[in-house]
């Protein structure tokens, strides 16, 4: 599934066009889905563009809501803001590298508390 950010660039037509799937979402908003549906989460700079209208903790807490345990999350993003996010992924028990100083790649684990 695609999702675009309301906020960002309409492409939404060219999935469509391709014969894919996609839905429009506000990621400061929690996502309509059951929990630990989805292996894999790829975002494209949208933590950096998300960070002027809500909270980093907020999203990467959804995100850590909707991955399934052994899921993927690959970020590319500016340098700053995978120093913000790393740390946090941490917190929730994610194993985290980063590569190239612009991607990281986290695991989700299954331990929780």
């Amino acid at each position: 599934m695609n999702v675009i950010p309301v906020a960002g660039e309409d492409t939404l037509s060219t999935i469509f066009d391709r014969g894919l799937i996609g839905i429009y979402h506000d990621w400061c908003e929690s996502f309509n889905t059951y929990p630990r549906s989805y292996d894999l989460l790829h975002s494209s700079f949208l933590l950096t563009n998300l960070s002027q209208r809500c909270e980093l903790m907020e999203v990467v807490v959804e995100i850590d809501r909707i991955v399934r345990p052994g899921g993927y999350l690959v970020v590319q993003d500016t340098v700053e803001m995978l120093k913000k996010l790393n740390p946090i992924l941490l917190s929730l028990r994610w194993s985290t590298n980063v590569y190239r100083g612009k991607y990281l790649v986290g695991v989700k684990s299954s331990w929780r508390p």
